[in-house]
């Protein structure tokens, strides 16, 4: 048969692939895991976590770095940050951190969980800890506490020139500083400049009028750059990239404190079996461009920074759902309703169009065909109709041509959204109150033991009906 689910995915795609493939019963497993078998153990809705997936990022990316500093001879260091924003669970930070990696924060209760990796020995006062956003003075005072308390690196974005005052007031010891520089938007934004960092060219000013001549209290070390629009190979890109090195480049010659740059995150992740990006190309120009520019003006060249929030944490998680009914609703319209919701559990699918890995666990020997995924809210937007490379869904028919096959008829058909681990869970408010009072499904991790033997436990069960009746005020 040549319509089935099967010779669909081989005609677009190579398969299997690097996280992908089937075992002998044509179940899909995902790295390594048999998801069946885990199916059968915790049901649906379920979301999966496979921590070894965030090692294996943080590997990837410095080896690439080392390989492109080899090449281009690049005399800095590179350090990987991870971007806490992206996945602030325990257990994602601390499998993060067995990787000698540091850490970027984003807002006052970040340093909260600084402190308790402290106290739990996860990091120790010379892990980096790099605090971007615009600070209030609550993360002012506590990027401030932990200066203070001996966290020697500890290195404060200014995003701001007011900022700088609140650390002046409660600084008591040396410590250094970085600028993030404003990036221009992209044509189609509304606005031509970014709301976050100070302006390319108020830098160098504002360096000699309040930085510049207190070098026993505070050091300019760092510049930071982000971009929204993520490290692609385009002429934005690149512009944006050399408009901080060539600053970096100015200011290194009257402040020798200087001695970092910053690019921030950005690299994709896989949303498609057919996708495609070249990690180290875009490393290797990166690197070689700074070091050009810097051999130009005759100045050292810079450590490098990243910050990698979804490239680290984004390919660890999938979440499974069963499809539990059909309904077709014209002549050109199927549905499959799912027991859970797009909204409340992927809600980057609803808000800016997210297009995630979609793949089935099961029925790949069935006939496929055109549908579109409902979730059970009562909301006319709860639904995905497209895939990041084809604007469609194909998906395997529900039941068997074949009658007599019973045990497939049986099965319920299984639908995978995978690489769904970067800000889901942030974004949709962990625990709290859902659309329409869709419960959280089940969180299941899957990580190594210390024997390096794989196992699996539930870390959060489906939220139930009383823990939002108690958040509402009905159970008291």
């Amino acid at each position: 048969m040549n319509n089935t689910y099967t010779s669909l995915v081989n005609q677009t795609f190579h398969f299997p692939q690097e996280g992908f493939d089937q075992n002998d019963e044509g179940y899909l497993r995902f790295n390594g895991l048999d998801l069946k078998t885990l199916i059968d153990k915790y049901g649906t809705p379920m979301k999966l976590t496979y921590l070894p997936k965030i090692g294996m990022q943080i590997n990837k990316a410095k080896s690439m770095f080392e390989a492109a500093f080899k090449k281009h001879k690049y005399e800095g260091e590179y350090f990987y940050c991870y971007c806490t924003k992206s996945s602030h669970f325990s257990f994602i930070v601390e499998e993060a951190l067995k990787h000698n990696i540091h850490l970027e924060t984003s807002y006052a209760y970040d340093i909260e969980i600084i402190n308790r990796l402290y106290q739990r020995r996860k990091i120790n006062k010379e892990t980096y800890i790099i605090c971007n956003g615009y600070k209030q003075k609550n993360y002012t005072s506590r990027i401030a506490k932990l200066i203070n308390t001996g966290f020697k690196n500890v290195i404060p974005i200014l995003d701001n020139k007011e900022e700088l005052l609140a650390y002046k007031k409660s600084v008591k010891q040396p410590f250094r500083l970085g600028i993030r520089v404003a990036a221009e938007e992209e044509p189609n934004f509304p606005f031509y400049t970014s709301r976050l960092g100070i302006r390319a060219k108020d830098i160098l000013e504002f360096y000699v009028d309040e930085i510049e001549g207190y070098e026993e209290k505070f050091q300019l070390k760092m510049l930071h750059i982000f971009l929204n629009k993520g490290i692609k190979d385009d002429i934005y890109y690149w512009s944006e990239l050399n408009k901080i090195i060539n600053l970096y480049c100015q200011l290194k010659k009257i402040c020798p404190e200087l001695d970092s740059i910053n690019i921030g995150g950005g690299f994709p992740i896989k949303h498609s079996l057919g996708f495609e990006y070249d990690y180290q190309f875009m490393i290797n120009e990166i690197v070689s461009n700074i070091k050009k520019a810097c051999k130009k003006a005759k100045v050292p060249m810079p450590n490098i920074y990243t910050e990698f929030g979804s490239f680290t944490v984004g390919e660890s998680m999938a979440h499974i759902y069963s499809v539990i009914g059909q309904k077709i609703q014209n002549d050109k319209e199927c549905w499959y309703m799912i027991d859970s919701s797009f909204i409340t559990t992927l809600p980057d699918t609803w808000g800016i169009g997210e297009k995630f890995l979609m793949l089935p666990v099961n029925k790949w020997d069935n006939e496929y065909q055109r549908v579109v995924l409902g979730g059970i809210t009562c909301d006319s937007h709860d639904y995905y109709d497209s895939e990041e490379h084809i604007n469609e869904v194909f998906l395997p028919k529900i039941a068997s041509p074949d009658p007599k096959d019973e045990a497939d008829n049986k099965e319920p058909l299984y639908v995978g959204f995978f690489h769904t681990g970067a800000y889901q869970d942030q974004i949709s408010g962990y625990g709290g109150i859902k659309h329409c009072l869709i419960p959280s499904p089940k969180h299941v991790i899957v990580e190594e033991d210390k024997n390096g033997k794989l196992v699996d436990w539930v870390y959060a069960k489906e939220q139930t009906a009383q823990s939002m009746l108690k958040i509402l005020g009905y159970l008291r």
